[in-house]
């Protein structure tokens, strides 16, 4: 036998649930986008936008005295994003909106619609963290870090007010600028003046030194003085010589009681006596008794002489290598070593852009719509677990 075929589904019929659904739709997707147009289209305000854009750039020249020297490494060649990012970060601190609202009255700018146009207008009454928060969303700022350009949008009610505030921006961020050059030009002229005075002082101290050395000795060249004593030695060495040649001679004529040979002995007698004298004033103090007995002691001199030309050798290089970087530091203070180089000037919008009124009513109707079929699927889920 065949199954009974069962009868064909009746036509069908709107259920309670259906009414629900159609019900739900309209309270949570249509009346929402119904009142977010109507405050889109009807309530918000239009803005019109200025766009600006520019880079931070540093004067990398060296002077001729960096060239020469090759300090210029010294100084810190070459801009860093490190400047970039601060100013990004000034940009949108509340140090440049408080700037900008004394200077053009950013409260008087954005709260002409309050409290009917809630989300792109401001109160009149706004406190700097609640103005700070709202310029933030009425400037945009795209940064790029690999290139250092930094592009900003400003949007207010008028082209003219939004032209302006983009132009507020740029001329504070120049001032900024400005300051971190001065302060970068005074740091490098004090720490330069600072070393430069340093190294003359210094250098004053070695040679006062040197000079109090040649007072107490009396003696402006110790290795002169000893090439002196040397020659002197080498001369009683040649009179020795010839003293003991004649007395050779003599002794082969003449007995030993012969006067000549008795003065001859005791004229070589006298020249050992100095060369001896000599030989211990080079080696050491003059001995007692000696024919030169002020004689200085010529290895502690050297050894003082040479420590205190060393002193002021290294206090020379001192000396000109902190002058070569102090002149290089005023050099670098002449002119301006950062500057913002603007590629696009502050741009006077001709038609209203924002709020982008289709864009958002269309975000919004996605949204609602999402979330009311996510709640549809949630229930019927419950109702088929129930």
């Amino acid at each position: 036998m065949t199954a009974p075929v069962p009868p064909p589904a009746g036509p069908a019929r709107i259920r309670p649930r259906h009414r629900w659904l159609g019900l739900s739709f309209i309270a949570l997707v249509l009346l929402p986008l119904a009142l977010i147009a109507a405050y889109l289209f009807g309530l918000a305000r239009d803005q019109y936008a200025s766009d600006v854009g520019f880079t931070l750039r540093q004067e990398e020249t060296p002077s001729a005295g960096a060239l020469a020297g090759g300090l210029a490494s010294m100084l810190g060649m070459g801009a860093g994003q490190a400047n970039t990012r601060v100013l990004y970060e000034y940009i949108r601190s509340p140090a440049l909106v408080a700037r900008v609202e004394s200077r053009l009255g950013l409260r008087a700018i954005y709260s002409p619609g309050w409290p009917q146009d809630i989300l792109y207008s401001l109160p009149p009454d706004a406190t700097i963290e609640e103005l700070t928060r709202f310029w933030l969303r009425m400037v945009r700022i795209a940064f790029d870090e690999a290139s250092g350009l930094m592009s900003i949008q400003v949007r207010a009610p008028t082209p003219e007010q939004a032209t302006a505030i983009a132009a507020m921006v740029i001329e504070e961020a120049q001032s900024m600028i400005n300051g971190l050059n001065t302060t970068a030009r005074a740091d490098a002229m004090h720490y330069s003046t600072e070393d430069l005075t340093e190294a003359v002082a210094r250098l004053r101290a070695a040679r006062s030194a040197m000079s109090s050395f040649r007072a107490s000795t009396r003696i402006l060249d110790p290795a002169a003085d000893l090439s002196g004593r040397m020659g002197i030695l080498t001369s009683l060495q040649e009179q020795l010589a010839t003293a003991l040649v004649e007395n050779d001679l003599l002794s082969e004529t003449t007995d030993r009681a012969d006067p000549r040979r008795r003065q001859l002995d005791r004229r070589i007698a006298v020249i050992r006596s100095h060369i001896e004298d000599e030989r211990r004033t080079l080696g050491g103090a003059a001995p007692a008794g000696s024919a030169d007995p002020g004689a200085p002691d010529y290895p502690e001199l050297l050894a003082r002489y040479e420590e205190l030309t060393v002193d002021v050798q290294v206090a020379e290089m001192t000396y000109r290598t902190a002058q070569a970087a102090h002149d290089l530091a005023r050099a670098r203070a002449e002119r301006q070593s950062l500057y913002l180089a603007t590629y696009i000037t502050p741009t006077r919008a001709e038609m209203s852009e924002y709020p982008r009124r289709f864009l958002l009513s269309g975000l919004g109707f996605l949204f609602l719509t999402l979330s009311w079929v996510v709640l549809v699927l949630i229930g019927y889920s419950l109702r088929d677990r129930g």
